[in-house]
């Protein structure tokens, strides 16, 4: 399995660790990575065929499009359907199904949506199309918070008033109490998201590790990053310990990006949000604050609060909470593909489904 990693990934650091988990192992454990870019990272390196089979890892809720609830999705069709808005967006939500059609449905039927890279290119579209109502789809956890956050006040201070955001972010650490309190979920140690931890800190997960008494590390995206956390994981679960460790000093502090989370709650403020999977988790999304309202999609536009169902057999919402693997699916692969996708965890570049058919198939 180690073919699948290169030289300056450094082989025989991952061998090592690979080595030091199979020895201190002596029960099954079940590990999570809560990131999507982890997700794809184990998948692509062959990580989970290289560990031994007491040691089970299970993709969480990390992919910001795949935990984003059916009936967000179907608000945001249901925006992109209006004349007078123009739709921005990251690519990944344009194939994620509704109800009765998807983003790049609706483009095709003449839909003015458009993918872009940044929100500041959004910004950029409301500056040159002041007749039109440009509208960006807040998709995405801390990370993408704060620079959603950063805009708005730039909006605010040049005066671009035609441009607003739907805000369907959602906060990392409510999720993780969510599953732990979840009795159908068993999760012995977590590997901590990357990117999000940039923001938030390390520190951000020492109540989850002192409430539930489950050991989390923090983790880089190489092959020897995550497995590093592994490692770690597994010597805090024989020993019987839960405490917060970080395997990725490099982009990661104890105290996060104070800044950053500043200019989030400038902006915004905690609200109970929709986890496709999850269900509903107090305070774990964020919503406009009122001096801000007049960049609030959802009152702009009056959009309804409607309800919605999954998909009739997909699986995402277990897939999501380490319930299930994707091969546990009765769609995956069959009716479930990245060509004809049924629920967004095939569609999305981080979801667990699209990282096992393009890596394991």
């Amino acid at each position: 399995m180690l073919k699948h990693l290169s030289e300056y990934q450094n082989k025989n650091v991952c061998q090592t660790l690979v080595k030091r988990i199979e020895a201190i192992v002596q029960k099954p454990i079940r590990i999570m990575e809560v990131c999507g870019t982890h997700t794809m990272s184990i998948s692509r390196n062959g990580i989970r065929g290289l560990m031994p089979e007491s040691v089970a890892l299970l993709s969480g809720p990390g992919c910001p499009v795949c935990v984003t609830s059916q009936v967000e999705i179907d608000r945001f069709i249901c925006l992109a359907k209006q004349k007078e808005v123009t739709i921005t967006t990251f690519g990944d939500l344009m194939r994620v199904p509704g109800s009765e059609s998807s983003l790049i449905q609706e483009r095709a039927s003449g839909a003015d949506i458009r993918i872009i890279y940044s929100t500041l290119d959004a910004l950029e579209i409301a500056r040159n199309h002041p007749n039109r109502e440009i509208v960006f789809l807040g998709v995405g956890f801390e990370t993408t918070a704060s620079t959603v956050a950063a805009v708005v006040l730039e909006a605010t201070k040049q005066g671009v008033w035609n441009f607003s955001v739907i805000s369907a972010h959602k906060l990392i650490p409510p999720a993780l109490k969510a599953l732990m309190e979840n009795n159908a979920v068993r999760i012995d140690g977590f590997i901590c998201p990357g990117h999000v931890s940039v923001i938030i800190g390390a520190k951000a997960y020492v109540p989850l590790a002192e409430t539930y008494r489950v050991p989390c590390v923090v983790a880089g995206f190489e092959p020897a990053d995550i497995l590093q956390a592994i490692y770690m994981l597994a010597k805090q679960i024989e020993s019987q310990t839960a405490t917060v460790e970080i395997a990725y000093q490099r982009g990661v502090s104890f105290e996060g990006n104070a800044r950053a989370r500043q200019v989030i709650h400038r902006v915004f403020e905690p609200c109970d949000a929709q986890w496709r999977g999850l269900g509903c988790i107090a305070e774990s999304g964020l919503k406009f604050r009122a001096e801000y309202g007049r960049f609030d999609s959802e009152k702009k536009f009056g959009l309804p609060v409607g309800s919605a169902s999954e998909p009739r057999g997909c699986s995402c919402g277990d897939i999501l909470m380490g319930i299930k693997s994707p091969t546990q699916c009765a769609l995956y692969a069959r009716t479930c593909t990245p060509a004809h996708p049924v629920g967004p965890c095939m569609v999305s570049t981080e979801g667990t489904c699209a990282a096992y058919y393009k890596y394991s198939i």
